[in-house]
């Protein structure tokens, strides 16, 4: 979409059917506001006051979904919300590129002086001006809280990986000296302690039991389950 105005002619066209200027075609057709009183600078900054409008009406949506990604990331992080945040920074870059442009255009139509552009028209292309800036403003708030929100990502992902293997090494823990007894008795050994003892099989599990369950005890007085 594009918007050119020299020597007070003004020509607008779109690449595509989005049709953004239907509410100014409105406007000029039902006859109200200033469109019909001003000339076509007041017109040309009526278009791209609608073109800023809906740069800001995308961005309002990218922070809802930004803080719905907080939520979920939250709650549950996957490999979903991964791509998610992935997207939503090539879109924040998109409008960057395509904003910075725009935003030199409408500073040049603020301090060009030509007698096709009312003095009165400056002072609403300023203030446009200045919510090309809050735009980009706002486009670099929204990355910077996306590169905290990977960070996030990263530091959930590795703080569940660490439960996970803080668990599997309390089990391996309290089987290693299990495993380690079992092995000294399963030894082909014709003289061992205990080896005909008829209460040795039930005395070895009693012990092995007695071991385990003093391992878990001393695991939650150290809060490490």
């Amino acid at each position: 979409m594009s918007i050119y105005f020299r020597n007070g002619l003004l020509v607008s066209f779109q690449e595509n059917e989005t049709d953004l200027f239907e509410a100014v075609r409105m406007r000029l057709k039902s006859g109200r506001g200033k469109i019909r009183q001003r000339g076509a600078d007041y017109l040309a900054y009526a278009l791209m006051d609608t073109l800023v409008d809906n740069y800001l009406l995308v961005l309002d949506d990218i922070e809802e979904i930004i803080e719905a990604l907080e939520d979920d990331l939250i709650s549950e992080p996957s490999n979903s919300i991964k791509e998610r945040l992935h997207y939503l920074k090539k879109e924040l870059l998109i409008i960057r590129k395509s904003i910075a442009p725009l935003r030199e255009a409408i500073s040049r139509f603020s301090k060009t002086e030509n007698s096709f552009i009312a003095s009165t028209t400056h002072v609403f292309v300023r203030d446009l001006y200045d919510h090309t800036v809050q735009i980009m403003d706002m486009v670099e708030t929204y990355r910077d809280m996306l590169n905290g929100l990977q960070d996030l990502y990263l530091s959930e992902i590795s703080y569940k990986m660490n439960q996970v293997m803080q668990v599997l090494t309390l089990i391996a823990t309290i089987f290693i000296p299990l495993t380690f007894l079992v092995g000294i008795y399963g030894m082909n050994f014709d003289y061992m302690p205990e080896l005909h003892w008829k209460d040795g099989f039930f005395a070895l599990w009693g012990l092995l039991t007695v071991l385990a369950i003093g391992l878990v005890i001393l695991f939650k007085r150290k809060r490490w389950l």
